[in-house]
């Protein structure tokens, strides 16, 4: 790192802490009373649960009682069900009162049981219970009708001479006055969260509702039996949990019921996990004590958002700076402003990491929580590197210096015909339309270079009319043109060149490589090929590059999504000497390609594979962003698709073939850079791949959120931000690099970026397949094929369209939902609508595709392919 990076670094580390620090920014709240009214209480620790019928001991209830006894008057109990009646007995050791609780449920002999029991502890332990509370939201859970809970509270208040009555929330008591007319005093429930109250507004709501209830029944004594705030959960509205509100809301609670004489009971004393069954990751987090036994705020001191923050800053900080360290690795040519934006970057992706941990951690870990961790894990990070070599590659595409491997743009010097050496130039055919071809053999002809020869290979043509009239033609051109027709001939494309290869002139030193449809410029060869001076340079390439742009506006949509490549991704690549070869408008020095052993037979992107090895040899490679030659794009979205799938699961193939050398693990001379990119190349689509797991486990989630509505809640918050931030990151990446290094207009940038996102499904379905198998045959791309008509065009996309049709339905059943105005089901809804733009765009661009008539005008042609000029 420079003395540049590390200024840049340094700077945005302070900025990173001031933030953190702007964000935790310390809160005076009232302080916590000395000794409290009331808490909740109940004894359960991870591992028990009432609904599994698993009890906490009475060693375990007497040491929780331990931490209340002095700071709280009293505790209200829910049950008497197994050790839990041995409450009131163990609070009387403690000086602590008890409101005794009785669990009613559907089950009415259940209920007899229970009040029988309640009944009976009472008067064991009458010193010390002060009220009783029979039922615990009842009417609102509907387990019984009011009738039956009249006779319930009319039944033990006959038995019992403590106040009694039955706890419920506050519109429960306003929508049935003859429950006062049979209760000793009102148990209210005051919790403002589950009504998605905003903590700022929550205590003075809590007073108007119970200033509500004063009016109402102005002669009943009115006690908050359940007041409280949960540290984490879902975002309910303007309702946010976490430690920080739940500080401020009980601190601020607790101030106003003290100067009003309230008596209440804080919801709860201790974390109870088991609750998160059925109440959501909410529903276990109301203590002000965690499940082990520790405070989880200040009870004095400043509420701070994130007490630990400068722990978590100075992670987020060294984080960063191991990552701009490897970024910074080789950027003496980036500008300041590129290292400032990968800086940015750098430090925003590691904040929101340590953030993404310290949020998960903060739950209660089950073996399903830590499973959607691991995989939440694993999400991340793929997202974070996608990010960064995205940004890298967006930072050194728009603040480099000066590109140092790249060729200006002027002419080469003239090279003495003597010295330019021979080349042989290959071209590889199946089953091409005959016009065509001789097209390409005419403008092959017609090169301005003293020394060359052409081999034609047809391989595995059936019909003599295909390749007859070529073969008529190549004899028309004279000697330098050869014509072979092989069938059978095994290895595909990669067979037919190593054919070739043997049956080329021995004096040739240089191979070039074209496809059938390709019409070249006669300067190629000339302008090319005097780079091979350099002893150690061993490939040669230029662009692909298309005539047929104008024939219609699907062809110019792909147009525009093939410039990116070629002007952005291939120019930074060559900077460290790392672009990928490609099967068209190639060179190769024929020593060697016969050093590595030709083509590879095995690979169906035989050329990509080819320019590895000899980068494991140590050799160099240029790239010349001119057009040299063009060539006819597929007529046909299901065509397009077919020439992504191959190059995508190719480069499967090649990763798991090359592995260990990738990976630095074995011996060879690839240099960090060309492994960077080669890896970081294919990162988009391995993430392509995991994005399609991601929308069928969406699906099911979606699926499952319709169908049990009470149980599955939409997914951690931090799920929707990772693929939405991707999305958004990469899509304008591509706009702003469209604009200033392709010279796109916005018509054209929104095409190609249309036309790009319509390749996804594609793309994932080929690296998941690629990892699954290690051969499927070559996929030749047809040129000159019938256009499809609209209805085929809508088959050519079913996949695509079948995700969309249950994408959309999953949107409009989760809306659908009660809870659908929650922060985190909308959230949820955007996540699934952006999920389902990449498979919208499929189903557009194949419609596009099925209606060659519309013109190439409604989006623009792009202008000819030339170089990036002087920087």
């Amino acid at each position: 790192m420079n003395r540049s990076g590390l200024i840049i670094t340094l700077i945005m580390g302070c900025l990173a802490v001031l933030l953190w620090k702007v964000v935790n920014a310390p809160d005076m709240e009232p302080p916590w009373p000395t000794k409290i009214q009331g808490f909740s209480f109940s004894p359960f620790q991870a591992g028990e649960s009432p609904s599994k019928k698993i009890y906490p001991s009475v060693e375990q209830i007497d040491r929780d009682l331990s931490i209340l006894a002095g700071d709280v008057h009293a505790v209200r109990s829910y049950t008497v069900e197994d050790n839990l009646a041995e409450i009131p007995r163990l609070a009387a050791a403690h000086g602590l009162n008890v409101v005794l609780g009785a669990w009613i449920t559907p089950d009415k002999e259940g209920n007899e049981k229970e009040i029988t029991k309640m009944i009976k502890v009472y008067h064991e332990n009458h010193r010390n219970i002060v009220r009783v509370l029979v039922g615990n939201e009842v009417l609102l859970r509907t387990d019984q009708p009011l009738e039956q809970m009249l006779r319930y509270l009319d039944r033990v208040k006959k038995s019992v001479r403590a106040p009694v009555s039955t706890a419920e929330p506050w519109h429960i008591w306003l929508q049935y006055p003859q429950l006062v007319e049979h209760v000793d005093f009102i148990a209210v429930h005051l919790l403002p969260y589950w009504e998605s109250i905003p903590v700022d507004q929550a205590v003075d709501y809590c007073v108007m509702r119970y200033n509500e209830l004063k009016q109402a029944y102005p002669n009943k004594e009115i006690v908050i039996s359940e007041v409280g705030w949960p540290s984490g959960g879902r975002i309910r509205k303007g309702a946010v949990a976490s430690p920080a509100n739940q500080a401020k809301f009980l601190r601020r609670f607790l101030d106003v019921a003290e100067k009003n004489k309230y008596t209440y009971y804080i919801m709860e004393a201790f974390d109870q996990i088991w609750k998160k069954e059925l109440e959501g990751e909410a529903g276990s987090l109301w203590g002000v004590y965690n499940d082990a036994r520790q405070p989880k705020f200040e009870f004095v001191e400043p509420v701070i958002r994130i007490p630990h923050w400068r722990e978590l800053a100075a992670i987020s900080i060294a984080l960063a700076v191991i990552i701009l360290s490897l970024l910074f690795r080789d950027s003496k040519g980036l500008l300041d402003r590129g290292r400032g934006f990968l800086a940015l970057i750098a430090y925003t992706i590691t904040t929101f990491a340590v953030w993404m941990v310290y949020e998960f951690q903060r739950q209660y870990m089950t073996i399903s929580s830590l499973l959607v961790g691991f995989v939440l894990l694993i999400a991340a990070t793929g997202a974070i590197l996608v990010i960064l070599a995205e940004a890298h590659e967006w930072a050194e595409s728009l603040w480099i210096r000066k590109w140092r491997r790249l060729p200006q743009h002027s002419p080469p010097e003239a090279v003495p015909d003597a010295d330019l050496p021979m080349v042989s130039i290959h071209v590889p055919a199946y089953n091409e339309p005959p016009d065509m071809m001789i097209e390409t053999l005419n403008a092959l002809a017609a090169l301005d270079y003293p020394r060359f020869e052409v081999l034609v290979i047809d391989n595995n043509t059936k019909d003599p009319a295909v390749w007859q009239p070529v073969q008529e033609h190549c004899k028309a051109l004279g000697e330098r043109f050869r014509f072979f027709h092989v069938d059978p001939l095994a290895g595909f494309k990669a067979g037919a060149l190593n054919y070739t290869l043997r049956e080329t002139a021995p004096e040739a030193e240089v191979i070039a490589v074209i496809d059938s449809d390709y019409m070249v410029e006669p300067n190629w060869l000339r302008a090319l090929v005097p780079q091979f001076a350099d002893e150690n340079m061993a490939i040669v390439q230029a662009p692909q590059d298309y005539r047929d742009g104008n024939e219609s506006m699907f062809k110019a949509m792909c147009l525009a999504e093939y410039r990116g490549f070629f002007q952005i991704g291939m120019v930074t690549r060559n900077e460290r000497n790392a672009i990928i070869q490609h099967g068209t408008m190639t060179m190769v020095r024929r020593k060697v390609l016969d050093e590595v052993g030709g083509w590879a037979e095995w690979c169906i992107t035989e050329d990509a594979e080819l320019g590895l090895r000899i980068f494991q040899k140590g050799y160099a490679a240029s790239y010349t962003p001119y057009s040299f030659g063009k060539g006819l794009m597929p007529d046909t979205f299901l065509d397009y698709k077919k020439q992504r799938f191959r190059w995508a699961y190719g480069s499967v193939l090649i990763l798991r073939h090359h592995m260990m050398a990738m990976f630095g693990l074995e011996r060879t001379k690839l240099t960090r850079g060309q492994r960077y990119h080669f890896l970081a190349g294919w990162l988009p689509w391995f993430a392509d791949g995991i994005n399609m797991l991601f929308n069928m486990l969406a699906l099911v989630w979606s699926w499952g959120m319709i169908v049990f509505p009470e149980h599955l809640s939409p997914p951690h918050i931090v799920f929707a931000l990772l693929p939405v931030t991707l999305f958004f990151f990469k899509s304008l990446k591509m706009f702003f690099l469209y604009r200033s290094r392709v010279t796109a207009t916005r018509r054209q940038s929104l095409a190609a970026g249309l036309a790009g996102l319509a390749l996804s499904h594609t793309i994932a379905r080929a690296m998941l397949t690629g990892f699954l198998t290690r051969r499927i045959g070559f996929f030749r791309t047809p040129k000159n094929a019938q256009a499809n008509a609209f209805i085929k065009a809508l088959g050519d996309a079913r996949e695509e369209l079948l995700f969309v049709i249950a994408l959309v339905l999953a949107i409009i059943g989760i809306m659908l939902r009660d809870d659908s105005d929650m922060l985190d089901v909308r959230i949820w809804v955007t996540v699934l609508t952006i999920q389902s733009l990449p498979y919208f765009a499929s189903v557009v661009v194949s419609l596009i595709s099925g209606l060659p008539k519309l013109p190439a005008k409604l989006v623009g042609v792009m202008a000819p392919l030339k170089g990036l000029g002087k920087n």
